[in-house]
């Protein structure tokens, strides 16, 4: 890439499977990104923390963006300090959030060297866990040389659309067992991204792997002509308490199928609040609820006094 004039970006979305084991500043990156969140301790969901240091080769230092509350440092300083004519701040906080960076810094600091190396190590070995696992049942994509993956493995549920079984239906039949599912169609239409991290124990990745064991057989079940094609446990899950409570029950299977296939949900049950919904359809038609600026503005109000007393419990409507 360099020799025919290129920059070359490493993105840096999750360093699971380096931390201590190698360093992205030796694979001649001219960028590198690198997300706090996971392999940090930031959490990680609805929408955030995307906030994490960017690193440059040092020629391209000067078309960083700087910060006015940063002093211009003279000649001979480090040149990550030096401003000189770079653009203005993109951000109103040059580091980023004081308030969020503080759990990476813990996290750091508590687990030292090899306390994060053994992190990573950890995570490569969840997830070649569960790709030996279940790799008689789904194919994994992606092995290295020598049939291992690295802190993620990617099942392929592509071969099922013959049967009618698509990648979102085993994602919403998780939920039935206890899951929420993992990435799905990413980085390939029709996969699943599984990334345990270093902090599943294993009896937690033995019953994610019993439950898509189990809900292959269900597959195989719908494959084979056993369960109808449309009506089936995976097309109509996730199933609510109140479909498996009401007195109208026409499906073709079991309320005990439905909404206890494994032993452990029968002590630790999670129901989900709806029922399937069509994704596709929400992607494309939004809507706005669009309240009225004297419904915001009170709502507003009610929340700062809310936080003022140090109840934060509506605090995430801002999110």
């Amino acid at each position: 890439m360099h020799r025919h004039g290129g920059q070359v970006y490493l993105d840096g979305a999750n360093m699971n499977a380096q931390v201590g084991l190698c360093r992205p500043g030796d694979y001649g990156a001219d960028v590198c990104h690198l997300n706090l969140h996971k392999t940090f301790g930031l959490p990680h969901g609805g929408g955030g923390a995307g906030v994490g240091p960017i690193g440059v080769a040092k020629h391209l230092v000067e078309f960083l963006p700087a910060h006015s509350s940063i002093r211009n440092l003279q000649e001979g300083q480090p040149p990550w300090q030096a401003i000189g004519n770079r653009v203005g701040p993109v951000s109103a906080a040059p580091y980023g959030s004081a308030s969020i960076l503080t759990i990476s810094w813990m996290y750091i600091r508590m687990l030292g060297a090899e306390g994060l190396k053994r992190a990573s190590e950890i995570a490569i070995l969840n997830a070649n866990y569960i790709a030996k696992r279940l790799d008689p049942y789904f194919p994994v994509l992606f092995r290295g040389k020598h049939g291992l993956v690295a802190h993620e493995c990617i099942i392929d549920l592509r071969q099922w659309k013959r049967a009618g079984i698509e990648v979102e239906d085993v994602a919403k039949r998780l939920m039935d067992y206890g899951f929420h599912a993992p990435t799905v169609s990413f980085p390939v239409t029709g996969t699943m991204l599984i990334e345990p991290t270093e902090s599943e124990p294993q009896h937690e990745l033995d019953r994610f792997c019993e439950a898509m064991i189990s809900i292959h057989a269900e597959m195989e079940a719908i494959a084979s002509g056993k369960h109808d094609r449309q009506n089936n446990l995976l097309k109509n899950a996730p199933h609510t308490a109140r479909q498996i409570a009401s007195d109208k029950w026409d499906r073709p299977y079991s309320r005990e199928q439905a909404a206890f296939p494994a032993s452990w949900t029968r002590e630790h049950k999670f129901w989900p609040a709806v029922a399937r919904i069509d994704n596709l359809y929400g992607d494309k038609n939004p809507f706005c609820a669009c309240p009225s600026m004297k419904d915001f503005a009170g709502m507003t109000d009610e929340i700062c006094d809310n936080i003022a007393h140090d109840d934060l419990s509506l605090a995430p409507v801002f999110s």
